[in-house]
């Protein structure tokens, strides 16, 4: 067995039989102890969301649902999406909704946390899962094992791929693919573009989130919404569809692994990022009057990336039927020839470019979150920008190669990020809860929540003294 063979095997074995569990375990325990807070809270999310800012510095908490929703939201709601309904079939989808409400309650507990741990950084704040995990549980060399996890994971793993995305979006036009310059092209253009934002800061990244996400949801949304529409009378049988393949218990656990239900699991859980601490380090930049307001909001997130623009996908394929009569196709080409089944090959066009943004907005997310973990490790000015130019230097590289390797690795380091914050938030999960009633308390007084942290019996944060 070589090396390659080696990684892939570990990176089955921890996202099958594992990380699996412990996410959707997680995602049930906070469930319950928050009291179903994703669902019964969302008026309150959607307010929190669209909150002004407690100051005229900072980041919004839109701009922070912004950022996270940018490092969500990439290729794989489209990709992912596409091989779990190939191989797991349509009651994969169930499985992702549900994963995505219960993955939820996750996201509110990680954030609410990065937020009530968050620490000044100049005009604005950085945080997440290294901080909570150095001051709430005492473990400073715990929080740098995640740090370096997930600058390995998305600064140089998940960014090499998404800019390899990015190219083979434009291999439909390129006849001799291979053999163009266009990797080679693409590669300066995204060095350039990347490491302006990643030296211009938070300002910046944030700026761009907040406009791009938005416009590159919205289109491809509303090509989901016409297709539904001028397939409006197909929906009942598509949902029963959805709903015979999600139940169908024998195909299910007759090869479990490859099941619907595996893969709508992994798809719900791996695509929105519930639990896996990765959102926090956006969560915590919010300038907000309550941490909950932060947590509440980026529930908002998680149903955005999974109920939404992954539901979207799910609904083109569904609805064209492509992926039943050409077996040959998986991916992004399903997608393209499925809406060019149902527009002509125009469409083709909207489905590369949204490919480009949700990629791009990806990789400026993920930075976002390596740079904040930097931050964590070490505060040498020299070392940030070494890695500003690393970082940017990884998305040249990954245009040129599907780097297969880098992107297991990437997986498997993921996965130590991940199992590193369930248990932080387990732990730290009371925190979170005493939190939540004391915004709950303040807003049944009339008030508009402002926190303290005598309020919960805390005396270990920066900012809510």
């Amino acid at each position: 067995m070589n090396m390659t063979q080696i990684i892939t095997k570990i990176d089955d074995v921890l996202y099958t039989w594992c990380l699996i569990y412990m996410l959707a375990g997680a995602g049930i325990f906070f469930t319950i102890r928050t009291g179903f807070v994703q669902i019964r809270m969302f008026k309150d999310a959607m307010h929190c969301m669209l909150e002004r800012k407690a100051s005229d510095k900072g980041v919004s908490s839109f701009q922070a649902l912004m950022i996270a929703t940018a490092s969500r939201v990439g290729t794989g709601n489209m990709a992912g999406v596409a091989t779990a309904i190939v191989v797991g079939g349509p009651g994969a989808a169930f499985w992702m909704w549900l994963m995505a409400i219960l993955g939820a309650s996750s996201a509110f507990v990680e954030s609410t946390l990065a937020q009530i741990y968050k620490e000044k950084d100049g005009d604005t704040f950085k945080g997440g899962p290294a901080y909570y995990i150095e001051k709430a549980l005492n473990a400073r060399w715990l929080g740098i094992v995640f740090a370096i996890s997930l600058i390995a994971t998305f600064a140089f793993g998940f960014n090499g791929l998404q800019a390899y995305n990015i190219v083979s979006a434009f291999e439909y036009y390129v006849p001799n693919f291979g053999a163009s310059r266009i990797p080679m092209i693409v590669g300066i253009i995204l060095f350039v573009i990347t490491l302006i934002l990643f030296f211009g800061g938070t300002d910046k990244i944030s700026w761009v989130s907040s406009v791009m996400v938005p416009i590159m949801a919205g289109v491809y949304i509303v090509l989901g919404l016409l297709i539904i529409v001028l397939n409006i009378g197909e929906i009942p049988e598509m949902l029963v569809t959805i709903f015979k393949s999600a139940f169908d218990f024998k195909a299910i656990f007759g090869g479990f692994t490859g099941s619907c239900m595996v893969y709508g699991i992994k798809r719900g859980l791996f695509s929105n990022e519930a639990g896996m601490g990765s959102a926090p380090n956006a969560s915590a930049s919010a300038e907000v009057t309550h941490p909950v307001k932060q947590g509440l909001a980026q529930t908002i997130s998680v149903y955005i990336d999974t109920l939404l623009i992954c539901s979207t996908t799910v609904f083109i394929l569904l609805l064209t039927g492509v992926y039943q009569t050409d077996s040959t196709l998986s991916g992004i080409p399903l997608i393209q020839q499925s809406v060019a089944k149902q527009f002509g090959p125009f469409a083709i066009h909207v489905i590369t470019a949204a490919v480009c943004m949700f990629a791009f907005t990806s990789i400026i997310g993920n930075y976002f979150y390596a740079e904040a973990n930097i931050r964590f490790i070490t505060k040498s000015d020299k070392a940030m920008v070494v890695f500003r130019i690393a970082a940017a230097a990884m998305v040249f590289f990954g245009a040129q190669n599907n780097i297969d390797v880098a992107w297991s690795l990437a997986d498997i380091t993921m996965g130590l990020e991940a199992i590193v914050n369930i248990i932080a938030i387990v732990l730290l999960s009371g925190i979170a809860v005493k939190a939540l009633k004391d915004y709950e308390k303040q807003k049944a007084a009339g008030q508009n929540p402002v926190f303290y942290e005598k309020n919960i019996g805390l005396n270990n944060t920066s900012v809510w003294k």
